[in-house]
């Protein structure tokens, strides 16, 4: 049975599927969890997980074919919200932890299963660093290069999630909170390992 909720310091594993095939697994933190509201960390050494086999219509996850096997750094907090496509990610940086910014990274809407959730970034992301006065997409070449054979028939509605962010936040409205930038980890959270069935367990594809 899928739990309504995560306790704080179980093991949630994000998995992304691609195409109808598990594409990547990240055993991640959970920090709160109100049925709503599923606010994840990652911590700094946390292993990457890639099936070992599938037909990879798009090719194997690009972290794969780059080499990386851990997430490195001082680890990342995710914000996802049900029914909402796209999540909050939050990064702080150096020896003074010092928050870096707001990532909103579009993505499926988190469907969720017995050991965490399922989504699948949408390459396309709207950044807003610390310092900064107003925010900046990324990743748009790129979606526009990958888009078509990763999320065939998708891609418009993609673009109107973003450009709803975009409209959000030239409208000043602020819909997560901002007190986020200060949090800090438990410092009893090591890095996760990923369940030896991650790859069979039931999942939706889109």
């Amino acid at each position: 049975m899928t739990p309504e909720v995560f306790l704080p310091g179980q093991t949630v594993v994000r998995r992304e599927i691609m195409r109808g095939e598990p594409w990547i697994a990240i055993p991640q933190v959970c920090v709160q969890d109100d049925g709503d509201l599923l606010v994840t960390y990652t911590p700094g050494g946390t292993p990457l997980a890639y099936p070992a086999t599938g037909t990879f219509p798009v090719g194997e996850h690009p972290w794969k074919t780059a080499g990386s096997r851990k997430w490195r750094g001082h680890g990342r907090l995710e914000l996802h919200w049900t029914g909402v496509e796209h999540s909050l990610f939050l990064f702080w940086d150096g020896p003074e932890r010092a928050f870096q910014g707001w990532y909103f990274n579009l993505e499926d809407a988190p469907r969720r299963t017995p050991m965490g959730f399922d989504t699948l970034d949408h390459e396309l992301d709207v950044w807003w660093a610390a310092d900064a006065e107003t925010y900046e997409f990324k990743d748009v070449v790129e979606f526009e290069e990958t888009g078509p054979a990763r999320y065939p028939g998708r891609m418009p509605q993609i673009r109107a999630e973003g450009a709803r962010i975009a409209g959000l936040l030239d409208a000043g409205k602020i819909w997560w909170d901002k007190s986020w930038a200060d949090w800090t980890p438990d410092s009893s959270w090591e890095p996760r390992d990923v369940p030896a069935d991650w790859e069979s367990v039931a999942f939706e594809a889109r």
